[in-house]
């Protein structure tokens, strides 16, 4: 039922820990069930019976009797209507209950009974449809609820015990199972398994864990059984936080509906006011009967009451907020949905954003090297140990391409130099060395030296890491093994699909798209060139980048904009800053909207950003803006429905009755209540939307190094 804010079914909250477990039944409250949404709604079906059968009946015998289903229409639709109404009086409100339950009273008062029946049918018909719309809304942010683990293994007092994951403490050794659920933040300590993580980020493809790896509550493990170590309780986890965030932007108005609630009560108290007006004009002024004139101010107050225009806004934005969680976009409220929906321009960080955020082994470049596969076992030896993010890239290019290490008598390391070792061969033993080309350059031949500083050059001028790995020269090797050289080329790459996420935003008409790195400039101009990006701004301190996000701002708000009602309706053009949350927090606050990406697990993200993009996968961005912009268009609609039925309705109501050909009050209710499940229904479509498309395999969502 349309409700003033106070008790709008819009701002119901769900509180998630004290509900019951969702395998145990809810007690039944004997009489509760009338009361409840699907109860008011066969109420209302009940009482449209009930006037259907006698306006038939009237129709058929004209006997006083047939007016008692009229009547009983009339009381069931009181019943219901003036519950909610008497709840807004007793806080000394008046809002559109109070109207429509003082509409039917005079209707009926007036010897309409079965306009008021019919009023009070469809109000109380709309409004348990509205509360089902809203119903419908919370499921899909329940669903997050329903991810929640139920029972987790832990490993205490020497066994494995099965504990509620509530227990569960930083520190704890837990097992999981293939098909189970992850039971708290944790990482993997023993096994290797593919982990589902869809439902919350919403990749389709599952992410190769093996230990080292983080893994999120409420994911599930596909494969084979692993053990992790909890990292932080249940009630701390990378689930709570997301499901806490979108219960909380439940309750977060948008200006535009934060303006209609402050004009709400005075608007139904000027109706109420206007319609007393009309009943006096009509009788004083106009000279019409007393049964006449208030039959227009019914009619008058009813199609003027706001009950569409209330719920335009929530309506839309809810459902924008709990269909796009399911996606993994996590809106806090409907202001950051209308922020994105004016998004014009944006400025990304590079690091961990456009890029994956770690050095990643590209190419081999053999300056005096015949055995490849050799050349990585050795690499991935003498890194074995280390724990370095270029140790981890060496390793996983030669797991890539199935070199496993080889076998060193001996490594050592040299801080801030690189690694050494010592390796057998069928002439003697040999060393081996990885590292800057000052820390191989002893073992490096002669003759090799000068090619291997001029590939190391190149490679760093174009914003790449050069490692230089030699192989010194056995005792009694021929003279074509005088030692060997070979740079590996490490770069942090850039995420895949990052050319198209550029060229989609520019589709939507999202220009400059630049970047803001505090890297050097060679790699920056790398990362600008094979994406395609506008602009490009280096080695930038965090005072610069915030700098050029007012600058940025400046330019966006100086252009020009349509003029007219539409255009007022639309967001205004900001700003948007996209960076993994952790970092980039002075940019994200200057911005008109900030966005951190592939933030499951970052908890500063959750609490800096406007809206967090839960997966890495970068056709999120224009998917999201896209959806923003619908959901604006939603409520545009909505609210042109709402003013439109108002205004026209009210003045056919008094030029029609001027005119001695007066509507209808029934074809007034059916407008008004018409306009209510018009917005509703239009609103409901945003809950079908399709999510991004997932073309692209998952990364694990680690931070780098890990």
């Amino acid at each position: 039922m349309c409700r003033a804010p106070s008790c709008s079914v819009w701002e119901m909250t769900i509180d998630i820990s004290a509900a019951p477990p969702l395998s145990e039944p809810r007690p039944r409250q004997h009489g509760m069930w009338l009361l409840s949404t699907k109860g008011e709604l066969v109420a209302s079906c009940v009482a449209g019976l009930l006037l259907l059968i006698g306006v038939v009946l009237q129709r058929v015998w004209d006997h006083p009797f047939m007016v008692v289903p009229v009547w009983a229409s009339l009381t069931i639709g009181m019943l219901y209507g003036g519950r909610a109404a008497w709840a807004a009086i007793s806080q000394r409100k008046v809002d559109i209950d109070v109207l429509m339950v003082v509409g039917a009273s005079l209707a009926a008062y007036t010897g309409h009974p079965s306009e008021g029946a019919l009023l009070l049918f469809l109000f109380v018909l709309s409004g348990s449809l509205e509360a089902l719309a809203a119903e419908r809304t919370r499921r899909e942010v329940e669903a997050l609820h329903a991810l929640m683990p139920t029972t987790a293994v832990v490993f205490r007092n020497s066994e494995w015990i099965l504990v509620d994951p509530q227990v569960l403490v930083a520190g704890d050794a837990v097992k999981i199972k293939p098909g189970e659920r992850v039971p708290a933040d944790a990482v993997v300590t023993k096994g290797q398994t593919q982990i589902d993580q869809s439902a919350m980020t919403g990749e389709a493809a599952p992410r190769d864990v093996a230990p080292g790896a983080e893994i999120y509550s409420g994911t599930i493990n596909l494969d084979d059984p692993i053990e992790a170590r909890v990292l932080r309780p249940a009630g701390e986890s990378s689930l709570q936080r997301i499901l806490n965030l979108v219960l909380s932007a439940r309750e977060t108005r948008e200006p535009m509906q934060r303006a209609i609630d402050r004009v709400s009560q005075p608007y139904a108290i000027g109706v109420l006011v206007a319609s007393a007006m009309v009943l006096l004009i009509w009788k004083l002024a106009i000279d019409r009967t007393w049964n006449d004139s208030a039959y227009v101010a019914v009619t008058f107050l009813v199609v003027c009451s706001p009950c569409a225009l209330i719920i335009a806004t929530p309506t839309a934005t809810l459902a924008a907020i709990a269909r796009s969680a399911r996606f993994g976009v996590l809106f806090k409220g409907g202001d950051a949905v209308d922020r994105l929906a004016g998004m014009a321009a944006v400025c990304f960080d590079k690091t961990g954003t456009l890029t994956v955020g770690r050095p990643t082994l590209e190419s081999i470049n053999p300056v005096a090297w015949s055995n490849r596969q050799e050349l990585l076992a050795i690499g991935a030896a003498l890194e074995g140990e280390s724990t370095h993010p270029i140790a981890a890239a060496i390793r996983a290019g030669a797991e890539r391409e199935g070199v496993k290490p080889m076998a060193l008598l001996s490594v050592t390391h040299t801080t801030g130099r690189g690694m050494s070792g010592v390796m057998a061969t069928p002439s003697g033993e040999v060393g081996v060395r990885l590292g800057s080309f000052k820390h191989v350059e002893e073992i490096v031949p002669a003759c090799l030296r000068s090619r291997t500083q001029e590939e190391l050059t190149a490679i760093q001028r174009e914003g790449r890491i050069g490692v230089v790995v030699a192989r010194a020269q056995a005792p009694g090797d021929p003279p074509d093994r005088a030692g060997e050289a070979a740079v590996l080329v490490l770069a942090d790459v850039v995420r895949p699909g990052a050319v198209d996420l550029v060229r989609e935003l520019h589709a939507i008409g999202v220009r400059p798209v630049r970047m803001l790195t505090g890297d050097n400039r060679s790699t920056a101009q790398r990362v600008a060139q094979s994406t395609g990006l506008d602009q490009f701004d280096a080695e930038l301190l965090p005072e610069d980048k915030l700098r050029i996000v007012g600058e940025m701002k400046a330019e966006v708000a100086s252009r020009p904009r349509r003029r007219g009602l539409l255009a007022r309706l639309r967001p205004a053009p900001g700003v948007a800053v996209i960076g993994d949350g952790v970092n980039d927090a002075p940019a994200l606050a200057a911005s008109d909207v900030s966005i951190a990406i592939g933030s499951i697990g970052s908890a500063a993200a959750l609490e800096s950003a406007d809206i967090v993009l839960m997966s890495d996968n970068l056709s999120t961005v224009p998917w999201a803006v896209r959806f923003a912009r619908r959901a604006r268009t939603v409520v545009t609609i909505n609210l042109l429905i709402a003013v439109g039925v108002i205004a026209l309705m009210s003045i056919a109501t008094l030029v029609a009755s001027m005119l001695g050909r007066p509507i209808p009050m029934a074809i007034g209710v059916l407008a008004h209540e018409g306009g209510t499940l018009l917005v509703v229904l239009n609103s409901l479509i945003l809950l079908t939307a399709k999510g991004p498309s997932i073309s692209l395999p998952a990364r694990a969502l680690a931070p780098p190094g890990n």
